[in-house]
């Protein structure tokens, strides 16, 4: 993959979009490189209330490539608990109540905990990440995510030997989620990963994205990224992170168990039943792209599947 620190690109690139002036002290402040691994100036609270982080950690994980328009970030998204269209999110979850928010972490561990966003902010520096995103029905975006590496969070509960997946849970409530009243998927929305999926250094929870406190449409205050594979095994506004020894039945998989894999990572030779995976189209684009293996992260992961048939585990 080709990746560069994320400091290498341009600011007017990063943030192509009308509210880059409302950023552009941070940036300013970032390339003159006196951004320090830390949480930010503020307190983590703080930072969080004034929906704006300060003192990134560099991350060398970022891709080299231009991310997309904020406004496609934030615009075309799938959370079926605001709805099934695209568009329905961004203005059905601005609703959702935030804070206070807390994430609990049991199951397999010597150490269950429940966390809140400040005691999140503190586990490890806040980086920017830039990734290449990439959904099961074919279009693709770029994302300058901010968050701490998934490792960090479940180190903090000292997961036991026979501990082998994480199951992910997000919020259930009919009151905030009108969709969450239909039967369109089995709620509460539940994903997992392979235990050294999890601990991998990709894995990323997201706090936020383009600088900012993560909007409501994408999965606030805090979702997971995983970007070798599709979109929808990034859980949103989760509220419950669980070890278990088996492998954990997600909400995809019941809903089409031949369409929704467990694995889910991205790759171009392995057809959807009801359309090809071969090309891409990224938002803001015309023509479509080649999919790439591991969505282009197959240098860092591909040692995670060795012997395995993908075909099979898809």
């Amino acid at each position: 993959m080709n990746t560069r620190i994320a400091d290498r690109i341009p600011a007017t690139e990063i943030t192509p979009r009308p509210l880059y002036e409302s950023r552009r002290d941070f940036l300013r402040v970032a390339s003159l490189g006196c951004i320090a691994a830390g949480i930010g100036a503020l307190a983590p609270g703080a930072a969080w209330a004034a929906q704006k982080f300060a003192n990134l950690a560099h991350s060398p994980y970022s891709t080299d490539e231009k991310p997309t328009p904020y406004k496609d970030v934030t615009t075309y998204n799938n959370f079926y608990e605001f709805g099934t269209d695209k568009r329905d999110p961004a203005h059905n979850a601005q609703a959702l109540r935030v804070q206070p928010w807390t994430v609990t972490l049991d199951g397999l561990v010597a150490r269950p905990r429940t966390l809140d966003l400040d005691a999140l902010l503190r586990l490890a520096p806040l980086e920017e990440r830039i990734y290449r995103m990439r959904c099961v029905e074919g279009w693709s975006m770029v994302v300058p995510w901010l968050g701490i590496p998934l490792a960090a969070l479940l180190k903090q509960v000292e997961p036991l030997g026979n501990a082998k997946y994480i199951e992910f849970q997000s919020l259930h409530d009919t009151a905030q989620m009108p969709e969450t009243r239909s039967r369109v998927l089995d709620w509460p929305y539940t994903e997992g990963l392979r235990l050294d999926e999890a601990m991998h250094p990709l894995s990323l929870i997201a706090l936020g994205l383009y600088g900012e406190q993560l909007p409501r449409q994408n999965g606030a205050p805090l979702r997971l990224v995983v970007p070798w594979k599709y979109g929808f095994k990034g859980a949103k506004s989760i509220v419950r992170i669980r070890f278990v020894e088996r492998q954990p039945d997600t909400s995809w998989m019941r809903a089409g168990p031949s369409e929704y894999g467990f694995y889910s990572n991205v790759n171009p030779s392995v057809d959807h039943p009801r359309w090809s995976q071969a090309t891409e189209r990224r938002l803001g684009e015309f023509l479509k792209r080649k999919t790439l293996m591991f969505n282009g992260y197959g240098e860092q992961v591909a040692g995670l599947y060795t012997g395995m048939d993908l075909r099979r585990n898809f």
